[in-house]
């Protein structure tokens, strides 16, 4: 039989049969093509991306894996480095490697070498964009439109995305702005298919097109609604098959929809809560639950000793919650939990003993890890400013982590909604609609703004603009719609440029100064870091000093009202001169009309950096700071990240610049040491 079909598409690689998208994929990436595809979630879209980096490694070229999430990127390093590929890290948390032949990174790290070392990319035959549709995140989707449009012209790309309705158009755009050709690549089709319920408080099963039953079912619970008709005897008629329980807490209806999972057999579960609270509470409330045989058991706390030993961790952990609850078959996971905690329940669930996990969506985002059932503890989250319903494809995207390739028929989806939820939640819309397109939030940053003027020059700055999908998007709109657009654009750019030239980081409209060469080596917070250098703030600052001051520019209060009271003595003076510059920036931006001015510094976590620089243990800070161990410890590998980008635009002749470094080294313990735990792990 031969292994190409007609058309000269592979049909077999590695042992694998692929399947008909992966079969033109393969083939594209075998005629030189830039390849764009489309699948669902647990279609195999990664195959394509192994099968690129495996043929350019074979011809000595070197290959580039982006992905949005850290976690993601550790994961793919670790698969890469078990198959005995030469692979890098990159992830500001992390450099291993740096010259192997294949890198992963994040698209952040991508998009500074493409603007700041394009020559070391001249031998990269693939950057491999992994979860594409992301370009259209609000904070940081214009990093990837940058990277699709200034890449070196050798490189090719892999960009894998779940299905999104407009991935054609995503395509026409990467043809016109990429000189090799695009193969667009779509599958609507799932290895293993969904089947999406709903449950309600009244304890109703129901289908996803079974909404308005349910709706007045649970009107007629609550009360509502249409009176229940009375049987020929006089007496009011109940359901079939006797009353249905109601359950007035969506805690307690969860849990009891647990027990119909548990008792079908529909194990492993994930379970998704917006929020972190919701997701603990519930793992407490089922914490009773023991879903493991004795071999299992046995199984579980082998495995809890192994990873144990190889993190090097105390055995008291096993009599911690998480432990004690794995050892049941329980775990939660969000990004409130330490880091290596995580890295803990994760290593359980892949083994297979952990079946029943209660987490936020960042779980849902790449990371290979399916279930047999997912369930959804609600279809409403916080989406940074009030509730909201989900929108479709980020319910596709979590709901398609249910169903095991080579092991389930079926993958189950279930939805807890109470009356009000069925009353007033799009449900059609969100299971049953098709995922929204994909939109460009284009907007250069001051950064990139510092790389472009000196090559394109102030008048051609705006081509970048010209060549984005937000450009493209628009075109379609009327020639006013249009000249409108491009008047927003130009002026949001041009107001960034004033404020640069203001503050002293251009010269003679083109020429970078020593402000503006430092600021654009620097990415996320390049003015407020470079103001500080340049009027003096840090200069002679201890090591802990300057650990409060990088960590207040990252650090952000996640609970209303602000902040906690801070004493005079825990650098008062300095807390108010970084506030006063900052704050400057902000007014010059706010005067010349910039829409989304700087983040000003949050100093809330002072005392916990405080008494982490002073050697508290991580369970410790939990006295000074009402943030949670996780968010302490990714603000403080995200403070330490920027101390190190800081630290390498600076000049070592600079005082600053041994002290940047033992602030990193005073900061960089423990749990906060990021290399130490991938390294280990």
């Amino acid at each position: 039989m031969s292994d190409t079909s007609e058309q000269g598409a592979p049909l077999h690689w590695k042992g694998y049969t692929l399947s008909a998208f992966q079969s033109r994929a393969v083939a594209a990436i075998r005629a030189g093509k830039n390849v764009l595809v489309g699948a669902p979630t647990g279609a195999g879209k990664t195959l394509v991306a192994e099968y690129a980096i495996e043929e350019a490694v074979a011809r000595k070229r070197r290959c580039i894996y982006t992905s949005p999430i850290k976690a993601l990127s550790n994961q793919k390093f670790r698969d890469f480095k078990a198959q005995g590929i030469d692979v890098g890290l990159l992830t500001g948390d992390v450099t291993l490697h740096p010259r192997a032949q294949v890198l992963i990174m994040t698209t952040e790290i991508l998009r500074n070498a493409i603007f700041e070392n394009p020559r070391e990319l001249e031998d990269v035959e693939f950057a491999v964009f992994d979860e594409v549709h992301y370009l259209d995140d609000l904070l940081r989707g214009s990093v990837w439109e940058e990277s699709l449009i200034f890449a070196p012209a050798t490189m090719r790309f892999i960009c894998l995305s779940a299905t999104v309705p407009n991935i054609f158009e995503l395509g026409k755009w990467l043809a016109e702005i990429r000189p090799h050709p695009i193969e667009v690549v779509e599958s609507k089709v799932r290895p293993v298919p969904l089947h999406h319920r709903i449950w309600s408080l009244s304890g109703e099963v129901g289908e996803a097109d079974d909404v308005d039953r349910l709706r007045r079912n649970a009107q007629a619970a609550s009360g509502g609604g249409r009176k229940p008709r009375r049987g020929a005897r006089g007496g009011r008629e109940e359901r079939r098959g006797g009353p249905r329980p109601r359950f007035e807490d969506p805690a307690l209806a969860t849990e009891r929809l647990l027990d119909l999972v548990q008792d079908k057999g529909e194990l492993p579960v994930l379970v998704f809560a917006f929020s972190r609270k919701d997701c603990e509470r519930l793992a407490r409330r089922n914490a009773r639950r023991d879903l493991l045989t004795p071999a299992e058991r046995n199984q579980m706390l082998a495995l809890q000793k192994e990873l144990l030993a190889s993190f090097q961790l105390d055995e008291r952990e096993l009599q911690g919650e998480l432990l004690t609850m794995g050892r049941r078959g329980i775990g939660f996971h969000h990004a409130g939990v330490l880091p290596i905690h995580k890295e803990l329940v994760e290593r359980m669930f892949t083994s297979g003993l952990l079946k029943m996990l209660f987490t936020t969506e960042t779980f849902a985002l790449g990371i290979n890890m399916p279930a047999r059932t997912v369930v959804f503890h609600s279809l409403s989250k916080f989406d940074g400013i009030e509730m909201n319903w989900l929108r479709c494809r980020e319910y596709l995207q979590m709901a398609g982590r249910a169903g095991r390739q080579g092991i389930d028929d079926e993958g189950l989806v279930y939805s807890v909604l109470d009356a009000k939820a069925l009353e007033e939640a799009p449900v059609e819309r969100i299971l049953t609609g098709g995922p929204e397109a994909v939109m460009s939030r284009f907007q250069l940053s001051y950064s990139s703004l510092l790389h472009l003027v000196p090559s394109l020059g102030l008048e051609r700055v705006h081509e970048a603009w010209e060549k984005s999908f937000n450009r493209f998007q628009h075109r379609s709109g009327s020639p006013s719609a249009q000249e409108k657009n491009r008047r927003r654009q130009s002026a949001v750019v041009d107001a960034h440029l004033r404020v640069l030239e203001e503050l002293g980081y251009l010269e003679n409209g083109e020429q970078l100064t020593a402000r503006g060469k430092i600021a654009r080596v620097i990415n996320g917070f390049e003015l407020q870091a470079t103001e500080l250098l340049f009027q003096g703030t840090l200069e002679t600052l201890g090591a802990e000093a300057l650990a409060v001051v990088f960590v207040a520019l990252i650090h952000e209060e996640r609970r209303r009202g602000g902040g906690p009271w801070l004493a005079q003595s825990m650098y008062g003076s300095l807390r108010k001169q970084v506030g006063d510059v900052i704050g400057r920036v902000v007014r010059i931006e706010t005067r010349h009309g910039v829409p989304q001015t700087l983040k000003e510094p949050d100093f809330g976590l002072t005392p916990a950096v405080i008494a982490w620089c002073g050697g508290a243990g991580i369970d410790e800070l939990a006295e000074r700071t009402e943030a949670s161990p996780g968010d302490v410890c990714r603000t403080l590998r995200m403070a330490i990240q920027l101390m190190r980008e800081v630290r390498r635009a600076i000049d070592p002749d600079w005082d600053v610049f041994e002290r940047l470094g033992a602030a990193i080294e005073l900061v960089n313990r423990d749990e906060v040491d990021a290399r130490r735990q991938l390294e280990l792990g």
